[in-house]
Parts: C-alpha cells; sequence; structure tokens
C-alpha cells in the first residue's frame, strides 16, 4: 500500500481517542492544557504544504499519551489532517518506520502531502523527553534482577505522571515537531 492508502485506512483522531482505555485521563487533561504558543508565520507556512499526518499509535504507550495531543493542536492550527493507525494491526507500515532500524517504537508521525508523498517524520520522542526517558532507566536493576519486573512499573508510571505534570516536556514536543515539519 502506499502511503495515501494507509491514511485513509486510519481512523479520526476522535474515533481514536473514544477507544482509550489506558490513558485517556491524562491524554485529555494534556490536550485541553496544552497552549498553542502564537506561531501564525509557521501555521501559515505548514496550511500552505496542505499536509495529512498518519500516526502510528497504540492505547498503551504512554509516550502517545504525551505527544498526540500536541500534534492534534497543531494539526488544528495548520489544518493538517490527521489519521491514526494502531501499531500492532498495521506492522507492515510500523516496520518501514523502524527507531534505530530495529525498534517498534511509537508514537510515529508520519507526514504527506497532497500526492502522498512523505514530506517528513517525526517520533517516537523529543530529544529532552529522551534524556528524561534514558535516565529514568537508567536507574533500573538488570533486567534478570527479581524486582526488575516491580522497579520497571514504578518507573513507568513515574515516568507517565512527568508527562502529564511537567509542561516543559509539552513545549519540548511542540517545539521538536515545529523543527521537523519548517
Amino acid at each position: 500500500m502506499n502511503l495515501n492508502e494507509w491514511f485513509e485506512k486510519g481512523m479520526s483522531p476522535d474515533l481514536y481517542i473514544e477507544s482509550l482505555e489506558k490513558h485517556k485521563e491524562d491524554f485529555l487533561y494534556i490536550y485541553d492544557n496544552f497552549t498553542i504558543p502564537n506561531d501564525e508565520a509557521f501555521f501559515e507556512k505548514i496550511r500552505n504544504q496542505n499536509l495529512r499526518a498518519i500516526v502510528l499509535t497504540e492505547d498503551w504507550c504512554g509516550d502517545a499519551m504525551l505527544n498526540i495531543p500536541i500534534l492534534l493542536r497543531i494539526s488544528e492550527a495548520a489544518d493538517i489532517q490527521v489519521k491514526m493507525l494502531l501499531r500492532d494491526q498495521n506492522l507492515e507500515l510500523m516496520d518501514q518506520y523502524l527507531t534505530n532500524g530495529k525498534s517498534r517504537s511509537i508514537p510515529i508521525f508520519i507526514f504527506i502531502d497532497e500526492n502522498g508523498n512523505e514530506t517528513a517524520k517525526w517520533g517516537p520522542r523529543a530529544a529532552r523527553v529522551q534524556e528524561f526517558v534514558d535516565h529514568s532507566r537508567s536507574k533500573l536493576p538488570p533486567q534478570d534482577a527479581e524486582d526488575f519486573k516491580e522497579k520497571s512499573s514504578e518507573v513507568h508510571l513515574f515516568m507517565t505522571k512527568s508527562y502529564r505534570d511537567h509542561t516543559e516536556f509539552w513545549s519540548d514536543v511542540y517545539e521538536s515537531l515545529k523543527e521537523v515539519l519548517q
């Protein structure tokens, strides 16, 4: 399938949000509380490109909970149509956008023009958010340790809460997306 066909296959953001179970409250909190910067020149430039975005995501993904609300606010300001595809049901596309050539990390945002040509790709994290994740995970015991699973759950809970509560992460995501789209 080409990217136009993948886009057409996707679900609307509203349908995706309605289907959320794990992170819906935090997703909506970020969406409702992120204030898009007054960046009209940037939005006008993007509007003129008539972009669309394909989002590879899953409900359980904390990074999707953080990043997608920011993308949706940008899409509203810049008239970008967005469609969501669940990663695990669309591995043929996902495997074309592996992180570091090996990982099915999400979310991945694929920006396409009117003809279905890829113009930009973003994901799964802004650089500063990646530094935070790396630092948080560096405190975990080895994977074969007895308490690894428990400690890993604690770290994921901490990171999810941080994504929701630290608005500087929201700004980092916005700036990272803006850089890719310019």
